[in-house]
């Protein structure tokens, strides 16, 4: 029959009781024979290195064209408005390069978002010919700064001439709205008749 383990205790037999010496040396040696311990070898090794360059080659070739400006559908002279040669603003002083980086991101952004459509190309090409002759103004001007070094006049006028192109650039954004608004109420009108 079946006795309680704490009735064991409480006779005090197993208390007296002794293990041999080296018992637990002996107990473990028996374990290590039957169970050796064998370095753990991973069937995926060459899988998660492989997956790990796969991984890294996908980010990077991601980055490279994300950072990388496809600007097929801009003019060239409206991207970039620094030559070689020339000085730009950023060259006189850093607080001026970050107003002129402003101005050129902010440029940039707004021709991304304008998107010409078959009835507003005339109107599109008008402008980019506005922004064409204001950018061959500001080479001309950073020209200027470089052969004659730095003036207030010229660095006005520079900042200008970002200012000038980035609100020639909101003002074809509203008319073309305006064009699309009233190209749809015209349709709207037609179908009600």
């Amino acid at each position: 029959m079946a006795r309680d383990i704490r009735e064991l205790f409480k006779e005090d037999k197993i208390s007296h009781e002794k293990m041999p010496k080296n018992h637990q040396d002996r107990f473990l040696e028996k374990l290590d024979k039957a169970l050796p311990e064998e370095p753990k070898k991973s069937k995926f090794s060459w899988f998660r290195v492989a997956a790990s360059v796969v991984v890294l080659l996908g980010l990077s070739f991601g980055t490279y064209n994300f950072f990388e400006t496809d600007n097929t559908d801009l003019p060239p002279e409206v991207v970039s408005t620094n030559t070689v040669e020339t000085k730009s603003l950023g060259d006189v002083s850093p607080g001026l390069k970050k107003v002129e980086d402003y101005y050129l991101a902010s440029i940039n952004l707004e021709l991304s978002k304008i998107k010409p459509t078959a009835e507003t190309k005339e109107l599109f090409d008008d402008y980019l010919m506005q922004l064409n002759d204001l950018d061959e103004e500001y080479q001309r001007l950073s020209l200027e700064l470089t052969e004659s070094g730095p003036s207030e006049l010229t660095v006005n006028a520079l900042i200008d001439n970002l200012k000038f192109r980035l609100n020639l650039l909101y003002r074809l954004r509203a008319q073309l709205q305006e064009l699309s608004t009233s190209n749809a109420t015209i349709e709207e009108e037609k179908k009600s008749i």
